[in-house]
């Protein structure tokens, strides 16, 4: 039984990506906790596929899961080689 709920779609500011949720939830995170989609263009951030479980661009090679965002994780791949400019 899978408890989390799905996403509806997703926007971006700026500085964070939204999350619209099945459940009317909305989830704000910032875009840092996702490298790939900081220094992604604004021509392949909306190229997103829903999935049962989270997000996926194809371009990016990036799947975020609803889970994951309602735990508060990032990007936990790459969390080993960010470094502060």
């Amino acid at each position: 039984m899978n408890s989390s709920p799905s996403a509806t779609s997703d926007r971006f500011d700026e500085d964070s990506m939204w999350v619209d949720l099945c459940d009317g939830r909305v989830l704000g995170v910032p875009l840092a906790w996702f490298p790939k989609l900081l220094h992604s263009t604004l021509e392949q951030r909306p190229q997103v596929r829903i999935i049962p479980r989270g997000l996926y661009w194809q371009v990016l090679d990036e799947d975020i899961s609803v889970a994951g965002l309602l735990a508060g994780l990032g990007d936990q791949r790459s969390a080993s080689r960010v470094t502060a400019a």
